[in-house]
């Protein structure tokens, strides 16, 4: 399922968000410059600013350290890695972002990457393989987003076979439908610290993290009443 939209409006101008978007996207415009120059330029950026597990629990080879956990969140393996990741911190980060106001967004954003990222090193300690990716942070603003709208209208992309149809679904249906997918994906992986592909630890740390955190950064706005 693709989320093409919610109705769910705003009233702060979704600042972060954007500036975040913007972020990615410059950051993988640099990576494809230095793709075009030679590609092991671009393999020596991923393994310096990717976070990989192995350099920060047993110190197998010099990289970015533990900003590692922050400087990964800007990387991307693709186009439509990026893409997916974009469209979903757009469609979802401009409402949470409206709970808790910018500052407290940027630094939710941050810290539910971050545990993202120690979810996959503790499911994979022993990896060398960077891994890169908003995806952490983002599924932070799903779990977050769970609490805060449950019942607001995510307009879906859905396939059916060899068609394709729009439907509008509950957030709680289609953010149960996605961490469940994570979880079942995660099983179905084996554990090898050599192999590549999707970090679902990753996905399913962040979301964990999103609805627990989000109790502590969402502002409680007063409702006003008028007396008669």
């Amino acid at each position: 399922m693709i989320p093409l939209g919610d109705e769910n409006p705003t009233v702060l101008w979704p600042v972060i968000t954007i500036a975040l978007v913007a972020a990615n996207v410059v950051a993988f415009l640099y990576q494809l410059s230095l793709l075009l120059v030679d590609p092991r330029l671009e393999q020596a950026l991923i393994y310096q600013l990717g976070l990989v597990p192995a350099a920060l629990t047993h110190g197998v080879f010099p990289v970015g350290g533990y900003a590692t956990l922050v400087s990964s969140m800007f990387l991307h393996g693709g186009w439509m890695h990026l893409i997916g990741n974009m469209i979903y911190l757009w469609i979802f980060g401009n409402n949470v972002e409206d709970s808790m106001g910018h500052l407290r967004f940027i630094l939710f954003y941050l810290l539910t990457g971050i545990l993202a990222g120690g979810a996959h090193i503790l499911m994979q300690p022993s990896s060398t393989v960077p891994t890169i990716g908003a995806s952490g942070a983002v599924s932070g603003i799903l779990g977050a987003y769970l609490i805060l709208h449950p019942r607001a209208r995510i307009k879906t992309l859905v396939p059916l076979g060899i068609f394709l149809t729009v439907v509008h679904l509950p957030a709680w249906f289609f953010l149960i439908f996605w961490i469940g997918w994570q979880i079942l994906s995660q099983a179905m992986v084996p554990i090898d610290p050599n192999a590549g592909g999707v970090a679902y630890a990753a996905h399913i740390g962040g979301f964990i993290a999103g609805v627990l955190l989000i109790a502590f950064f969402r502002k409680y706005r007063r409702r006003r009443y008028q007396r008669y």
